[in-house]
């Protein structure tokens, strides 16, 4: 019965004569058949609203004949096929330029790749498990490279998904923070024996005379 919606167009609600005025029935005076069939009408018209992409649904919303939401519906997604390659194309992309961003968590890391590939499956672009996998790995930054290291010698890339390997390395995130603050600091003295290097010997020999008296004399 959603099907004939589909095909030949809502039920045509009946009639009554009222008062020497006709008019049309109201949903509790149908029979039990029609009203199954005005039931159906408006599953058939959410069906197809539920599932269009959000740039036709704002064309089409205010229809409520499902057959003529149906027919607006094929001419619109007709011209969809290169706007669809031009999405896969900058997908694509998107996924070969990924990359870890300076100071993100690797939770906030993880949800921006896995947003990325649900893209990616909605339009049934399919990669190996392992291209995926080695993807999310090797865009991680510098402080994790050793517990990437273990996870590669751990788990099967071919089979293991990255959710798993998420798991794994953010048992480990603490401990990688810890190494990066290290880093940043090792570099601290390095710019201060930099900078005194480069102080004038002049300022040196003032600042020794002003805090000895005796060279003051």
């Amino acid at each position: 019965m959603i099907l004939e919606s589909f095909k030949h167009g809502p039920l045509i609600w009946p009639t009554i004569e009222e008062n020497e005025v006709t008019r049309t029935k109201k949903y509790a005076e149908l029979s039990a058949a029609e009203k199954i069939q005005a039931d159906c009408d408006m599953k058939a018209t959410n069906i197809i609203l539920q599932g269009l992409p959000a740039d036709i649904y704002s064309l089409i919303n205010h229809h409520i004949v499902a057959k003529d939401l149906w027919e607006i519906v094929q001419l619109l997604m007709q011209g969809t096929s290169l706007t669809k390659q031009e999405r896969e194309c900058k997908l694509y992309d998107a996924f070969d330029k990924f990359t870890h961003i300076k100071r993100e968590s690797l939770h906030k890391y993880y949800l921006r790749f896995t947003q990325l590939i649900n893209d990616m499956n909605i339009y049934n672009m399919k990669m190996e498990q392992f291209q995926v996998n080695t993807k999310f790995l090797n865009s991680l930054p510098p402080e994790l490279s050793k517990f990437v290291t273990d996870v590669k010698l751990l788990k099967d890339l071919h089979t293991t998904n990255f959710d798993q390997l998420h798991a794994y390395l953010e048992q480990h995130e603490l401990h990688a923070n810890e190494v990066r603050l290290m880093r940043e600091n090792n570099q601290y003295p390095l710019a201060v024996v930099a900078n005194h290097q480069m102080t004038p010997p002049h300022f040196n020999t003032y600042q020794s005379s002003y805090n000895n008296p005796q060279l003051q004399q």
